[in-house]
């Protein structure tokens, strides 16, 4: 097999080389000879290539082509592609010239010659760059805290672009490398706008994003009052951390609240006031707030106090109260011993 392709190649150069006395005489060139590693030109896609080849006066045929089609046989040109021209400066050079390269002009390119004494050739072989462009992305997302979440981002280019990820919380520390990124039980901290960036050194990178929201149930991370004289208006603080956003309820002694004449419930985003207007003896004591969404519910309690008792809440009664509930198991262990 491998003789019979040595044949075939012999009989190939025989008969081109044959044709090339059939074509006028054209420019000479500098001859190289066919033993001559192959020179590489690199390229960006969309650019303009030009393949040199120089002349001198013992040459008296000569061509371009591209694998095994002809493309300028001296000044005739042979390709029917408007992009490709010949670039002649004097007597002194027959170079190829291609606008606008793209991918399927990849390949080896060859100035062929034909001299009195033997037909010798300079070949260049034409590598097409393409810049990175991302093609698939994940949509934004919305997952429950605790979910498997796997990102994808695809992209195309030449050389093979590397993906690289990267969540753009204050940090932007980079992810994993790779065209998908697995995220096993994602938290609430991993909340955010995901960057997919495909890179290869051809242009600037490509860049698209994934926005990720992690729903999680309420927790209640502030609960604050201040203390209030007798006929002035009292006011609770309760604020939440949840996705979706909770709603909010007060109670007081398990008696739903709602706006009246005595009492306003506002409620802006995470935070919720409960307003008691002119504030009676009646009105001290504890009051709860509630916050709750479809994936749970969270309540903590607060004081409204007088001035002189000598409370100051500023955090949950749920945790005073886990404190005391403390409190009295170590002391109760410590009457055991």
């Amino acid at each position: 097999a491998s003789v019979a392709r040595e044949c075939v190649c012999v009989c190939l150069q025989a008969c081109f080389f044959r044709l090339l006395c059939f074509i006028p005489t054209g420019f000479p060139v500098i001859s190289v000879d066919s033993q001559r590693s192959t020179d590489n030109i690199t390229i960006r896609q969309g650019d303009t290539a030009v393949i040199r080849c120089y002349v001198d006066d013992k040459v008296s045929k000569v061509a371009w082509l591209n694998r095994s089609n002809i493309i300028f046989a001296g000044e005739d040109k042979w390709s029917l592609d408007p992009r490709v021209e010949l670039v002649t400066q004097g007597q002194l050079e027959y170079s190829l010239r291609i606008q606008k390269v793209d991918v399927f002009d990849e390949g080896p390119y060859t100035c062929s010659i034909q001299t009195k004494q033997q037909p010798k050739t300079s070949q260049v072989y034409l590598i097409v760059q393409v810049p990175p462009i991302i093609y698939k992305v994940s949509d934004d997302i919305i997952v429950n805290e605790g979910s498997n979440v796997t990102l994808t981002c695809l992209a195309n280019g030449r050389p093979d672009p590397s993906i690289t990820w990267r969540l753009l919380n204050p940090s932007a520390e980079a992810l994993d490398v790779g065209e998908y990124l697995e995220i096993s039980g994602i938290v609430r901290s991993q909340a955010g706008r995901y960057e997919c960036k495909a890179s290869n050194d051809v242009s600037t990178p490509d860049v698209k994003y994934v926005s990720v929201v992690v729903n999680y149930p309420p927790y209640i991370k502030d609960v604050r009052s201040s203390e209030t004289p007798v006929g002035q208006a009292g006011v609770l603080h309760c604020e939440a951390s949840a996705v979706p956003q909770p709603e909010f309820e007060w109670y007081r002694d398990e008696r739903r609240l709602s706006s009246s004449q005595s009492v306003s419930i506002q409620i802006s985003g995470s935070r919720t006031l409960l307003v008691v207007a002119n504030v009676t003896e009646d009105d001290y004591g504890n009051y709860t707030c509630v916050a709750t969404n479809r994936l749970g519910i969270h309540n903590a309690s607060v004081f409204l106090y007088k001035p002189g008792t000598g409370r100051d809440i500023n955090a949950s009664g749920c945790a005073c109260q886990s404190f005391w509930f403390l409190l009295l198991s170590v002391l109760s262990a410590l009457l055991k011993c």
